[in-house]
């Protein structure tokens, strides 16, 4: 999509019939659409705030469209495909949203674009959904994500293992497009690398005893629990009762288990040492500069997947400025446009910037908190994957698996 960037520039800067066309100023929403009951409520309020952190960047330097407010619209998905496509039915079809940020779980993402995205040619940004799926999903090129498909965190995984000396591993996944996404990506890498996988079981979500699997698990005699479930729910249960077993002497999780609630119940000093990964922050000027901005708002710039929620809204709300209205039609493109280059650089916060050189029609490169967002055919970002460990009753970025 990249060679309509000039074309859209002088669209922009001249309209239709090659004379000045201002742009005219409008309100516009966005949809939030994430899991705030369900597996992973502790983790979307704080996503939340990331993108909310934007959309008052943006409105504090002269709104969207000229003289427009921007805001955004929450929905529950509940991390349930059936809900999420409800979700998703009501903000397009009832709040009239011009996009949507999300899902957070991938069935979130995936239910709401079948459901109604991609019928109502509504584009859809995850800050969080990472599962191999939504790689190939028939979207209409509707479907973006600002954070690294699992295909990538299970190889940088499976490859920190392996650099740990860790060379056999029994695995528990929760069932659905995350956990079979995650689990696949990570058997293929770790047993290409030398690795032995002694047991690998999906579970079902929610279920209050999991003593059954974990004896199978542990009948391998393999000293190392990889879990990649989510931290309010299965992943919390089963880490639980797997201490409770005393079966397992080292612990691993995926993104799905960082989070507080993990600990509920839990004797941390049973957990010091825990491995966990996700995707992580870019090192450069734009995270810099993101970290200071989410520190002077009250907020932790490490949250999980705060950042790429920044990063999913201040990019819907470019290419709505650049596309010049609030209608949904050509915001793809436009989404493409702004996030690549060549042009002129904006960072996080640079809104006024941005709307400047889009008025002028110059070209514009988001970088953001996440770093270069050069989306794929697939609507697909490079990221970077950081290594995780428990200190004192909390997880603490160790650094980039490199």
């Amino acid at each position: 999509m990249r060679h309509l960037k000039q074309v859209l520039s002088v669209a922009v800067a001249t309209g239709a019939l090659g004379v000045a066309a201002p742009t005219l100023a409008q309100d516009a929403a966005i949809g939030f659409l994430g899991g705030f009951t369900g597996p992973i409520e502790s983790l979307a309020p704080p996503i939340l705030a990331g993108a909310e952190l934007a959309v008052s960047h943006i409105n504090a330097q002269g709104g969207i469209l000229e003289d427009g407010t921007l805001s955004l619209v929450t929905a529950d998905g509940a991390c349930d495909t059936t809900a999420a496509g409800n979700a998703a039915d009501r903000l397009i079809n009832s709040d009239g949203v011009v996009a949507i940020i999300g899902g957070l779980c991938t069935g979130e993402t995936i239910g709401a674009a079948n459901t109604a995205g991609i019928p109502g040619g509504v584009v859809l940004v995850s800050p969080a959904s990472t599962a191999p799926a939504l790689t190939t999903l028939d979207d209409n090129d509707l479907v973006f994500r600002t954070t690294p498909s699992d295909a990538f965190q299970g190889e940088r995984l499976a490859q920190l293992l392996l650099n740990k000396g860790i060379n056999e591993i029994a695995v528990t996944y929760v069932n659905n497009d995350y956990g079979a996404g995650f689990d696949s990506a990570l058997v293929a890498a770790y047993e290409a690398g030398g690795g032995t996988i002694t047991a690998n079981l999906a579970h079902e979500d929610g279920r209050a005893d999991y003593r059954a699997e974990l004896g199978n698990l542990a009948s391998t005699g393999t000293e190392t629990l990889v879990i990649l479930a989510y931290a309010n729910s299965s992943g919390q249960t089963i880490l639980r009762q797997a201490l409770e077993s005393g079966n397992f002497n080292v612990f691993v999780g995926g993104d799905g288990m960082v989070g507080d609630d993990l600990f509920t119940g839990i004797d941390t000093s049973l957990v010091e040492g825990m491995i966990a990964t996700r995707a992580g922050a870019f090192e450069g000027e734009s995270a810099d500069i993101f970290a200071a901005l989410s520190e002077e708002a009250g907020l932790n710039p490490s949250d999980v997947y705060a950042p790429q929620a920044y990063d999913a809204a201040f990019l819907l709300a470019l290419a709505i400025e650049y596309n010049g209205s609030a209608e949904r039609a050509g915001l793809s493109e436009a989404l493409r446009t702004v996030a690549s280059a060549p042009g002129e650089p904006i960072l996080p916060g640079e809104w006024e910037k941005a709307k400047a050189l889009i008025a002028a029609g110059e070209d514009i490169n988001y970088v953001g908190a996440g770093g270069e967002l050069d989306f794929d055919e697939a609507g697909d970002v490079d990221g970077i994957i950081v290594e995780l460990t428990v200190e004192d009753g909390r997880f603490v970025e160790v650094g980039v698996i490199e």
